[in-house]
């Protein structure tokens, strides 16, 4: 596939690039003058620039990649979520943004160490850093996935590393020296990139489809096997299906406060605003702004599957072609489109996209990780047997920043290998292993907000056993320790709803009167 690229595909590839380190280069030279100033951009970024910044790092590779193989095997329920989403963003922006700026907090985890000591504020921000290489590395395995294919018409394993490696090397040159405000600028063009070639792909696919649109939405209602592929609301009682109307109102809402609130990737975005209105506002307009950028990508691989797998509708031709594999792992449909039937010039900038969205992610969990690891470990640490200058956590951050990427290719490598023995779509896999950490978070700070009880004691042990709940759940520990077969496969929405539930009432039982 590398081979189809012509010389004005690489050129665009090649000017992306430059663009990415010439914004990095520029940051650069506006040195941080604090550790404040590195993680939150002296609290002076705009609200609609924050906001895009929080869609860049919440759809990104993820959305790009998963959101057409989601609607090429699927239907729209997936966009259903963004009602979990709304209604979890409003509770962030109204309970949970105010708390933070009222204790002028550089992390979320700094709520707990004013309720509960440095013993829970730390023990927190472990469980965010754990869960977050959990969730980065799996995006970051989903984006290799696209840069494999690209330079080396395959995902092996050995191509996959690689990929990995190339992109934790472009995301760390954007954010190692400018900090916060070189992710969030980088961010916002990386968004524009990515959504324009979005619609590039739509508009060449509904010129390609020899259908009306009217005749094109009637196939999709009914497919010759019987499916709905328009289906946009699933009100089955139906504790398998994450998109199922039951899982958005309860296990759904929770995933989003925990990504929006909880999570110092994205909350850390909010923070960098002028005031709680305006990190309020950003996280309401990113919400907003999703709904129709994931329409955008689902409708993009519903109408992949009128091109490759209805071969009735297109004239012959395509039949077969979705169904082609590399080493056993059925290929992303997405990429094997941009890479066989763009034309040259609009196949480099799409590309361009898929490597955009990728490096979003990247970047994100490398400054915040970093944030959570000077702020809350390493500055405590170090101030208790000395004074250091500012400059020092700000060199302490860009360090750090390093031994986190090499963490996230460590992991990204797991996850090669994990996605391909659950066999779950890529979507549902890179959401699913956000609950491991978002269980405990999530019952830990209710106890908090909701509620007088709690202890750093009992805070670690919530943290702990909502993890360890959500790993017994998992259907190759379901068989390990025999638990009954129709616990396999529940939806991780309800595996979240059950670590939450376990972890608040672990962490009831603590009663320090701090």
């Amino acid at each position: 596939m590398a081979g189809a690229f012509s010389t004005l595909d690489w050129v665009i590839v090649a000017g992306y690039l430059l663009m990415l380190f010439g914004m990095g280069w520029f940051f650069a030279m506006r040195k941080s003058a604090n550790a404040k100033d590195y993680f939150l951009g002296g609290n002076s970024m705009p609200y609609f620039v924050v906001a895009i910044s929080v869609i860049a790092t919440t759809q990104s590779a993820a959305t790009f990649l998963g959101g057409p193989d989601q609607g090429y095997r699927g239907d729209f329920t997936y966009l259903a979520v963004n009602i979990g989403a709304l209604l979890g963003s409003l509770f962030v922006a109204k309970i949970l943004v105010p708390r933070y700026y009222a204790l002028r907090a550089t992390t979320v985890y700094e709520l707990l160490g004013n309720r509960y000591g440095s013993g829970a504020m730390r023990a927190a921000g472990a469980m965010y850093v754990i869960g977050r290489f959990f969730a980065g590395g799996s995006r970051l395995y989903l984006a290799a996935i696209a840069v494999s294919m690209i330079l080396y018409s395959n995902i092996e394993a050995g191509n996959i590393i690689s990929a990995a490696i190339i992109l934790v090397i472009l995301g760390f040159s954007v954010t190692f020296l400018g900090g916060i405000r070189s992710i969030l600028w980088s961010d916002l063009m990386q968004f524009i990139i990515y959504t324009f070639s979005a619609i590039v792909v739509l508009y060449f696919l509904i010129d390609a489809i020899p259908l009306t649109l009217s005749e094109t939405l009637s196939e999709l209602a009914e497919t010759p096997d019987g499916q709905n592929k328009l289906l946009l609301f699933n009100f089955d009682m139906n504790f398998y299906d994450p998109y199922a109307m039951i899982s958005i109102f309860s296990g759904m809402i929770l995933l989003y406060i925990a990504s929006f609130g909880l999570d110092q990737d994205i909350t850390q975005r909010l923070l960098t605003c002028k005031g709680d209105e305006q990190g309020a506002k950003a996280i309401i307009l990113a919400t907003l702004i999703g709904i129709p950028l994931i329409w955008l990508f689902i409708s993009i691989g519903e109408l992949l599957y009128i091109y490759y797998d209805r071969p009735d509708l297109m004239g012959g031709g395509q039949a077969g072609l979705a169904a082609q594999e590399f080493s056993g792992e059925k290929i992303t449909i997405f990429m094997y489109y941009i890479l066989n039937e763009l034309p040259s010039g609009l196949k480099g900038l799409v590309t361009v996209g898929v490597i955009a969205a990728a490096v979003s992610t990247i970047n994100s969990g490398l400054n915040s990780m970093s944030s959570v690891i000077v702020q809350d470990f390493y500055r405590p640490w170090v101030m208790r047997n000395s004074n250091k200058s500012e400059k020092h956590f700000v060199f302490a951050g860009q360090i750090s920043m390093g031994l986190v990427g090499i963490g996230l290719f460590a992991m990204s490598v797991l996850c090669f290998y994990w996605q391909r023995y659950s066999g779950l779509p890529l979507l549902d896999f890179v959401l699913s292993v956000m609950v491991f950490a978002y269980s405990g978070l999530l019952g830990v700070y209710f106890t908090a907000i909701f509620t007088n009880r709690g202890s750093t004691v009992s805070v670690i042990a919530a943290l702990v056993i909502g993890f360890l709940v959500t790993l017994a759940q998992q259907s190759y520990i379901i068989e390990i320790i025999g638990l009954p077969d129709f616990l396999k496969g529940i939806a991780f929405t309800w595996q979240l709803c059950i670590g939450t539930t376990i972890a608040f009432m672990i962490c009831l039982m603590g009663n320090d009167k701090k």
